[in-house]
């Protein structure tokens, strides 16, 4: 019998690495992908090209307007991606995104009685995002089972967070193993239509050290 999973694919470098996780362990994947009104949207050409290159079952990007309630630099005109590290919960933090994105994939499981979500987040080279954290992991798992048809007639649903005690170099490493192709993903917040990244802003930085310290060359094509 084939194991279903939904794995949340931002196009990035993380999401990716997760997808190719859950591959390696058998699972059928159904991949989610969101427009949200992010202004790096080059990533969804991507998140596309990597569905497509992994022969998953479906891949669905799904409409969202995240933009119109605005307050993040992602997604909001009046605000700019910062090329400066900031200390605290940056700009770039997009209020509720994984909150959302993961009640979507909640959703979609139950359709597809699928018993695991795969999500790529990060807790310890990140950009200090609370929905990053293994404590709202923790904490939106027991409201998948209780929220849900499936979790109420004990059909446990898995929230997976692979990544999330790993530095962004293992990621990589890890990914590098899996035969991921990095030059495919797009992390920068400032990324062109076409997807080439700034190299300045916080993500690109991340990304930059993650390459450095997994001792890896870098694919990154930049502006």
């Amino acid at each position: 019998m084939t194991k279903k999973a939904i794995i949340l694919l931002s196009g990035g470098l993380d999401s990716v690495t997760v997808l190719a996780l859950a591959k390696q362990q058998g699972y059928d994947i159904y991949a989610l992908s969101f427009d949200y009104g992010q202004k790096h949207n080059s990533e969804l050409t991507s998140a596309r090209e990597i569905a497509q290159d992994y022969q998953v079952a479906e891949h669905k990007v799904i409409n969202l307007g995240l933009g119109e309630i605005g307050g993040s630099a992602l997604t909001d005109d009046a605000l700019k991606v910062p090329v400066t590290h900031q200390e605290g919960i940056p700009v770039t933090y997009v209020p509720a995104r994984n909150t959302v994105f993961l009640s979507f994939a909640l959703g979609w499981a139950e359709v597809l009685g699928a018993h695991d979500i795969f999500i790529g987040v990060n807790a310890v080279d990140y950009s200090g995002y609370p929905d990053c954290r293994p404590e709202f992991i923790k904490a939106f798992q027991v409201l998948a089972n209780l929220a849900t048809k499936a979790g109420v007639e004990g059909h446990e649903i898995k929230i997976h967070a692979p990544l999330i005690h790993m530095s962004k170099g293992e990621i990589i490493q890890q990914g590098t193993k899996l035969h991921v192709n990095y030059a495919q993903t797009v992390s920068c917040y400032a990324a062109s239509s076409d997807g080439l990244a700034c190299g300045e802003c916080d993500a690109c930085r991340l990304r930059q050290q993650g390459f450095e310290q997994a001792e890896v060359s870098d694919p990154t094509q930049y502006q």
